[in-house]
């Protein structure tokens, strides 16, 4: 499903970077710490650089609400899988990065690839 830039505030991106700067650059999630404009090691892979961006997810799933409360930074896994669990919207390679496990009563867990998320950066 394309993202349609229509629903979003113009200054989208400046609302954006305030909520990641204020997050200092780490998803609320998981904690991962992501990497900042123009940081990109030259050692990392772009999938590698990928999962290490931090993106701003609208916890209502409406990108007409910029309140803040509303505002949710989050590496790309992690948003990936908000996004997967109900908008099935998530490419196959973003899926890769997961592994689907359905317990006995066919309940799905989604799991991160722990060796794909295990990245540092000096």
């Amino acid at each position: 499903m394309p993202i349609n830039r229509q629903r979003y505030a113009d200054n989208w991106s400046d609302i954006a970077l305030s909520v990641k700067e204020a997050a200092l650059w780490r998803c609320r999630h998981c904690g991962k710490q992501c990497l900042r404009p123009g940081e990109k090691p030259s050692n990392l892979t772009r999938s590698e650089w990928t999962m290490a961006t931090l993106s701003v997810h609208h916890a209502n799933f409406m990108p007409e609400d910029n309140r803040l409360e509303n505002l949710i930074p989050l590496c790309t896994p992690c948003h990936i899988a908000v996004h997967g669990g109900r908008n099935g919207n998530v490419s196959p390679g973003q899926l890769s990065l997961f592994s689907y496990i359905y317990d006995e009563n066919g309940v799905l867990t989604i799991i991160p690839n722990i060796h794909l998320f295990s990245l540092t950066f000096s």
